[in-house]
């Protein structure tokens, strides 16, 4: 089964292009600030559509699609470590990744986004190499 990663790859290029801005301007600018919720926004919906198209990679080790339908976003990546698709190591990181995002629908504060930017240039490394993963049959 072919999974379609198109629209992760333009969620990557918009994070990518998004980190570079942000670091050609002053922090503190305003358009520091717009690279800055950019990036955060890119984050988001890069980390959710990872967790998405991960679902589509583990649907054959399950009996049912509706089986791993019912997982939470840890458990899609718990089970992407017992299936050996990723280490455990990148599962630790993929779980602080998620809490961060959680973060988001309660914090919006410059310490988060800060935050958030401290965990981009790991993020990149494991989202990329998701990819991969996602599209090898």
């Amino acid at each position: 089964m072919t999974i379609n990663t198109e629209y992760l790859e333009k969620c990557i290029e918009t994070l990518l292009k998004s980190y570079s801005l942000i670091n050609t301007v002053d922090e503190g600018s305003v358009d520091y600030e717009m690279y800055r919720n950019s990036l955060v926004k890119s984050f988001e919906m890069t980390l959710e559509q990872s967790g998405k198209l991960l679902r589509k990679k583990l649907t054959p080790f399950f009996a049912t699609k509706k089986s791993v339908d019912q997982l939470t976003f840890k458990d899609l990546f718990r089970h992407a470590f017992k299936y050996s698709l990723l280490t455990e190591d990148e599962v630790g990181r993929w779980f602080k990744y998620r809490d961060n995002r959680n973060n988001t629908a309660h914090d919006y504060g410059r310490a988060f986004a800060e935050e958030t930017l401290s965990l981009i240039d790991d993020f990149i490394k494991d989202v990329n190499h998701l990819k991969d993963i996602i599209e090898n049959e």
